[in-house]
């Protein structure tokens, strides 16, 4: 249901939800759309050719150091290139609305001007030597995009105010897709119906790709506005340069057609949760394939991760979500079909949920885990069989006769290989690899030490440990 036809029924009684289960997560992973998206008259969105084997880092721009700039930022633009970073997803730059304001310092998705930067991280101009000093480094820049609604002090709340949902002549937080209004105190939503307003928020988001050079979008809660907006939103961006676009969303096929390149792996992160936890075994992940193949088109990305802000904010740290398997499960999400993301400070072991409206500054510390992932990364660039949608390889299940409690499979494109082992339980597993396709010899990443796979070979494996192996 449309949520902009619902309001009369709303207007007498408001069903609120709690601000937790409408955060940026309007999927629970086990909302899975039935519909094949893999034919229709509307052509494919293409990806630019530097996402083919790219990896994304969002950066929480208040939270990155004790100064919460985007100069302290770009002063660790060098590590995070040589650690394996290409895109950086920074949350919004934008002024904050203070009216209603959450905690102290405020919620970054209640913009207050869309053309504006945080005077908190720095000036203009501080934001564009940033986007250079990335460019510079061969890493490319998307902003955190809030197309559904705006902070209550926004400047079109005054001067346009049929720009925004009303119901009884009063603006409303947020709808969402069930026509609920959600406990949101610091937004209001905004009226898609109106075309004036469709206009200005696409000449909002065509500035900063014009005038700061970035290199596209991550928007927030995507499904939450009309598809026909994104379709409308898309060439205009591109008539500047192409972009890549990330929607915040994943029980929509049709995005893929509408207007973005890669959308959440909500799915494949709920269904880990559960693995850890044994309430699911790891044969879930076949289903989940093949279920994504089916309602997905063929060219499609899909960002797979273990924690982001919402998550590492609300939820817990990797360690609370996957307990003692965490390592394990990040090799499985940064070696799957899509492409990995890396939330700020994971590189650093990041132990704490990073408060949302305070300030609350990652501790560096040694970047303890800095070189785990740098392995991960570096063997994404290299091994095409590792590569994004089309350009990399097909995921083919090894069967263990463990399946329940091992995941293993091959990836192959052209001469590349890649094969995956991952214990995603707490006990010793003793397994056999069966069939073909996988076999030669290989390079396992992180001891470094050479072996030959072959059909019904052994492996003892200890509690969530994981192999590698490359050619």
């Amino acid at each position: 249901m449309q949520k902009k036809i619902v309001y009369s029924l709303l207007a007498g009684t408001l069903l609120c939800v709690s601000v937790l289960s409408c955060k940026q997560n309007p999927t629970n992973g086990n909302e899975l759309t039935q519909t094949n998206d893999s034919t229709g008259a509307r052509p494919r969105i293409p990806s630019p050719e530097w996402t083919r084997n790219a990896t994304i880092y969002e950066v929480n721009v208040r939270q990155f150091s004790e100064e919460g700039t985007f100069k302290a930022v770009e002063q660790q633009l060098t590590r995070l290139r040589e650690m394996g970073v290409d895109i950086l997803w920074l949350m919004p730059i934008h002024p904050i609305s203070k009216e209603n304001v959450q905690g102290t310092l405020g919620n970054p998705y209640a913009v207050e001007d869309y053309k504006a930067v945080n005077p908190e991280y720095g000036t203009m101009a501080d934001f564009k030597a940033f986007v250079k000093q990335a460019h510079d480094l061969g890493m490319h820049v998307i902003l955190d995009w809030v197309p559904n609604h705006t902070g209550r002090s926004h400047s079109w709340v005054k001067l346009h105010p049929d720009w925004y949902t009303q119901i009884n002549g009063k603006f409303t937080a947020p709808i969402d897709n069930q026509g609920q209004v959600t406990e949101r105190p610091d937004v209001i939503d905004l009226n898609y119906e109106n075309p004036q307003l469709r206009a200005a928020m696409i000449d909002a988001m065509q500035f900063w790709v014009r005038e700061c050079d970035v290199d596209g979008y991550r928007c927030e809660v995507a499904g939450f506005v009309p598809d026909d907006f994104w379709a409308e939103l898309r060439p205009k961006l591109d008539s500047i340069k192409p972009v890549f676009m990330l929607a915040e969303w994943e029980d929509k096929p049709e995005h893929f057609k509408d207007c973005f390149n890669m959308n959440y792996g909500w799915s494949t992160f709920h269904l880990m949760q559960q693995i850890a936890k044994g309430k699911r075994p790891a044969t879930a992940l076949d289903s989940l394939l093949a279920h994504n193949k089916q309602r997905f088109p063929p060219w499609y990305y899909q960002m797979q991760f273990t924690q982001n802000h919402d998550e590492n904010a609300w939820t817990g740290t990797g360690s609370e979500l996957f307990g003692n398997g965490i390592d394990a499960f990040t090799v499985l999400a940064f070696t799957f079909n899509g492409m990995p993301l890396l939330y700020n400070g994971m590189e650093s072991n990041l132990s704490k949920r990073l408060k949302f409206y305070e300030k609350d500054p990652i501790y560096w510390g040694n970047y303890a885990k800095a070189d785990f992932y740098k392995t991960l990364l570096t063997l994404k660039h290299r091994n095409r069989a590792l590569w994004n949608g089309q350009a990399g390889g097909e995921l083919v299940k090894i069967p263990t006769e463990k399946d329940d409690k091992v995941y293993a499979f091959y990836r192959k494109q052209d001469n590349d290989l890649v094969v995956v082992i991952v214990n995603l339980s707490p006990t010793p597993q003793t397994i056999r690899l069966n069939g073909d396709g996988f076999e030669g010899v290989f390079t396992e990443v992180f001891s470094r030490e050479s072996a030959e796979l072959r059909n019904s070979m052994t492996f003892a494996l200890k509690p969530w440990e994981y192999r590698v192996y490359t050619n």
